[in-house]
């Protein structure tokens, strides 16, 4: 049988456990506050956390390279079928690509100045 002690006990532990929740889901949201929210397609973005000038990717336009009138820093892409191959130099060369999966928000670790879509 319970005491009155245990019971109390047990309501501060559910207590301070919820807290702790609310806290971690807070604290999720902060952090993905900078970003724009998602949307369906691909967004190149020229400064980072979806920040600056917008190039949206024609998704449907498998393989082109494409290069950019100016560098971008972040992507957000949301999309079940295709994702971004992002190069730090023009016409699609530099030593090191980087993909984005088909449902991604992140800031590239270098900035990109030409892309290409590819199946995900």
């Amino acid at each position: 049988m319970s005491t009155p002690q245990a019971k109390l006990r047990s309501a501060a532990v559910t207590a301070a456990l919820a807290a702790a929740l609310v806290a971690l889901g807070t604290g999720a949201a902060d952090a993905a506050a900078g970003w724009p929210p998602l949307e369906p397609g691909a967004h190149l973005y020229s400064a980072t956390d979806g920040r600056g000038a917008v190039t949206t990717v024609d998704l449907a336009d498998l393989g082109t390279c494409h290069t950019l009138s100016a560098p971008v820093r972040s992507v957000q892409v949301v999309n079940g079928s295709a994702s971004v191959v992002l190069y730090p130099g023009a016409d699609c060369t530099g030593s090191h690509p980087w993909a984005t999966g088909s449902l991604a928000q992140s800031n590239l670790p270098l900035a990109a100045l030409s892309y290409r879509v590819v199946p995900a």
